[in-house]
């Protein structure tokens, strides 16, 4: 199976596992528990709603670009396998920093409880970042 099409899997499993895990038949979209994750993690820099406005962008030598706009940048197409590497580390952004900065910290590696997390755990939370991105797309 090509990586984009087993992160549309993986995306759509921790969905349903999500939705059937929710209370009081509410649902939560998997994009919605990437928006809580991009808020914690990535707002101070990229903005609450992802435009580039975070609280510390002012103070970085390159401007965060806008991320509502990843697709537009790509013909229409969002690069879920792409923006996947960039949010996990294994494709390099030199605004990021290397994976030991606080930036990055080891959140992602890690559960709650700071033990290093199941692979699948982590990817779980990489994916779900992704699942926002994509929902926040200007078309």
């Amino acid at each position: 199976m090509r990586t984009s099409g087993w992160i549309a899997l993986s995306v759509s499993t921790l969905g349903i596992s999500l939705l059937s895990a929710s209370a009081q038949s509410q649902e939560i979209t998997v994009a919605e528990v990437g928006r809580g994750f991009f808020q914690q993690y990535c707002s101070g820099c990229h903005g609450l709603e992802g435009k580039g406005n975070g609280a510390f962008a002012a103070y970085l030598k390159v401007p965060p670009p806008d991320l509502t706009l990843i697709a537009k940048r790509r013909g229409g197409n969002f690069p879920d396998t792409e923006i996947a590497e960039i949010v996990d580390g294994k494709r390099a952004v030199a605004a990021h920093g290397t994976r030991e900065m606080p930036i990055w910290g080891q959140r992602f590696g890690e559960d709650a409880s700071g033990s290093p997390a199941p692979l699948a755990s982590a990817r779980g939370q990489v994916l779900v970042l992704v699942a926002y991105l994509r929902s926040i797309q200007q078309k």
